[in-house]
């Protein structure tokens, strides 16, 4: 079968967060069948578990460059895709030396053969009762990833969560190490309505003595956090020490070439030695990120801070040989498009698809020059708040508020739990602010650039729908 009809298959699955999905979906009771009748590949590979609301798609990226500049066969699994399915699921051949590797997609002809192999696998599960129902999306996904990684005999797999933590399908895994990200009100309906009742489930990410790595953030996470480590007896590592120790003392004069924002160039003090951080992501947040990332990778070489289950598959029995300078060349070398993502000569891209993520762009979009014309393409799912994004974003586009040269373009997306134009509209005249409308995102992205003036900024955001949409449309031009 083709990958063709791989993708098309695939999408006629259940959506996990589709307004007709039923709540069993979140459970692990399907992935485990599912996982064990594969062979359980999931067994088959060391992984480190990433969860949180927000930077989790960042830390994870940081930290497999690093793992494969230091020329380890390292996974990556992340969600959602901009463009493509196969950007979810990505490996980097083992590389002589430390000079790092790009993380390459899956290729379709190995997408469409384990996609299919899950595909067969559940439907005969299901008509001999032993599931229920058939694996959602999400779940046929993280099973087809599990299976190419332990197919390609990796060394590190870095998987980040999809939802909450708990009850994700990438929980079936039993990682070496957690990570839990900067955690904020999101998937309120799935996850708790409360900071407190969101950090505790993706705190069940974390193992019975293991070890998990976090910053200091919301004393509500915190505290959830800190009471489920004291129940299972984890080790709780602090990155606070890998964040700069002045932000304001950063080397801001170095910008990413050509871009309009300030790279995160700046050093920190890594054992004995000083680290040059030189990290393509833009935005002072993905400090907190970066941090993540480095105490990460010092934990998986200090062969005391975990033990691997299965040594057999371990790709080293004691701990992972990660240098100081493939620290620095894997962070150097990270690729995760779309967040704060400058594409010449006009566009810049960021998935700000929650409140928090909105004021980090806000902080951004606050360091540019002030006379610098701007125009926002903004779309999103209509379970987000839409209400609050606005009066966190909207106001920089202000061309009633002292902005004459800014505009706001709406445009809907292709999802269905999409916000309706309508809706979007009537967010921005709630705030007195006037705003355009387009069908589709090219035809917004073409009326962005009409309406803004030579010299001037495109910013999307609002969903990774609409950011992916943009930057294929982008591309293609």
């Amino acid at each position: 079968m083709s990958y063709v009809a791989a993708v098309e298959h695939l999408q006629s699955l259940g959506q996990e967060l589709a307004h007709t999905a039923p709540r069993r979906k979140f459970d692990l009771a399907t992935m485990r069948v599912l996982a064990a009748a594969l062979g359980d590949p999931q067994k088959q590979f060391p992984a480190v578990l990433i969860a949180g609301t927000n930077g989790k798609g960042s830390t994870a990226a940081t930290l497999a460059s690093i793992c494969a500049a230091a020329g380890l066969r390292t996974a990556l699994y992340t969600s959602p895709h901009l463009i493509r399915v196969t950007e979810r699921i990505r490996i980097a051949e083992a590389l002589e030396g430390a000079c790092g590797a790009w993380l390459l997609d899956i290729p379709e002809e190995d997408f469409a053969r384990l996609y299919f192999r899950v595909d067969e696998t559940a439907q005969r599960l299901v008509a001999s009762g032993e599931l229920p129902y058939a694996p959602s999306f999400f779940e046929t996904l993280t099973a087809l990833a599990f299976l190419y990684f332990a197919e390609r005999n990796v060394g590190i797999a870095i998987l980040e969560v999809g939802l909450g933590g708990r009850l994700d399908a990438t929980n079936i895994v039993d990682p070496i190490l957690s990570i839990i990200t900067d955690i904020a009100l999101d998937h309120q309906e799935y996850l708790g309505e409360t900071i407190a009742q969101i950090a505790r489930e993706k705190a069940g990410i974390m193992r019975a003595r293991g070890c998990v790595v976090t910053l200091p953030q919301d004393s509500e996470a915190n505290n959830s956090i800190a009471e489920a480590a004291a129940v299972l007896e984890t080790r709780v590592v602090n990155a606070v020490k890998y964040l700069p120790a002045d932000c304001f003392a950063a080397d801001f004069d170095e910008q990413i070439p050509s871009a309009p924002l300030r790279a995160n160039h700046y050093e920190i003090t890594l054992g004995d030695e000083r680290l040059r951080v030189r990290s393509p992501l833009a935005g002072t947040h993905q400090q907190r990120n970066l941090a993540l990332a480095i105490a990460a990778a010092v934990e998986l070489r200090n062969s005391s801070s975990y033990t691997i289950a299965n040594t057999a598959t371990a790709c080293n029995n004691n701990s992972y040989n990660i240098t100081n300078a493939a620290i620095a060349a894997g962070i150097a070398n990270t690729a995760w498009p779309g967040r704060l993502e400058f594409l010449p000569p006009d566009v810049l891209l960021d998935v700000a698809h929650n409140p928090a993520g909105a004021w980090a762009l806000r902080a951004a979009i606050a360091s540019l020059p002030a006379e610098r014309p701007r125009t926002l393409i903004f779309s999103c799912l209509r379970d987000k708040d839409v209400s609050e994004m606005a009066r966190i974003l909207y106001p920089m586009f202000d061309a009633s508020g002292g902005r004459p040269h800014d505009h706001i373009v709406f445009t809907l997306i292709d999802n269905p739990r999409a916000a309706r134009i309508d809706a979007l509209l009537n967010s921005a005249r709630a705030l007195g602010i006037r705003a355009h409308a387009a069908h589709r995102a090219d035809e917004a992205l073409t009326l962005a650039r009409r309406l803004t003036p030579d010299g001037g900024l495109i910013v999307a955001t609002g969903s990774i729908y609409l950011v992916g949409a943009v930057r294929e449309a982008v591309l293609e031009r």
